[in-house]
């Protein structure tokens, strides 16, 4: 019995070095290259590029100041990648009721809506805090502002963010939604024609 104790700590050793081979290397180094083949640009992080550097990515919210740009969700981490998470602040929260009647009185004045007519994601931030999308019913709602910020018609506005509307997913799951930093983007362009 003890003679094969070596002959099976050597065996156990090659298989070591073989799984880490495959495993730790090889099958990566398979699954990477399918991603660029196949999906070069959601591998790479859906890079949003413009004269050569990246300016965001579709998956990331970010901060637009000014009224010449569409809004995203409120973040709690300040859309900042290393703080992502939401409030952790629950319904119950004076401190939450008292931040949303603020974020909602605030949109209401930039849009010039009535408060009660502020959609819910207008208010609250989503969980990660970096969701890039928006319903769109908060979408048109800026359509006027961005609109006049920009000197641009309110139709084409309103066409522009409808090109940007997603439907749902498979085409029954979730909402239909619109990615606040492709839409920006596209108004970028637009104004650079």
């Amino acid at each position: 019995m003890l003679s094969s104790s070596p002959r099976q700590l050597l065996a156990g050793l090659r298989m070591l070095v073989v799984m880490t081979v495959v495993l730790g290397a090889l099958f990566p180094l398979v699954i990477w290259g399918v991603g660029q083949v196949a999906f070069s640009a959601k591998a790479n992080g859906s890079q949003i590029e413009r004269n050569g550097a990246v300016v965001g990515s579709e998956l990331l919210a970010q901060k637009f100041d000014g009224p010449q740009w569409f809004h995203p969700r409120p973040s709690a981490g300040e859309y900042d990648t290393l703080a992502s998470g939401g409030t952790n602040l629950g319904p119950n929260s004076e401190k939450l009721v008292a931040l949303i009647a603020e974020r909602r009185a605030a949109v209401a004045r930039e849009d010039g809506v009535a408060p009660s007519d502020v959609p819910t994601d207008a208010v609250t931030a989503s969980f990660s805090g970096l969701d890039p999308h928006i319903s769109p019913a908060y979408a048109r709602q800026q359509v006027a502002r961005v609109a006049k910020a920009r000197g641009l018609a309110p139709e084409r506005v309103t066409a522009l963010v409808a090109a940007h509307t997603d439907g749902r997913q498979l085409g029954y799951l979730g909402e239909e939604r619109v990615n606040v930093v492709t839409l920006n983007a596209a108004l970028t362009d637009l104004a650079a024609t």
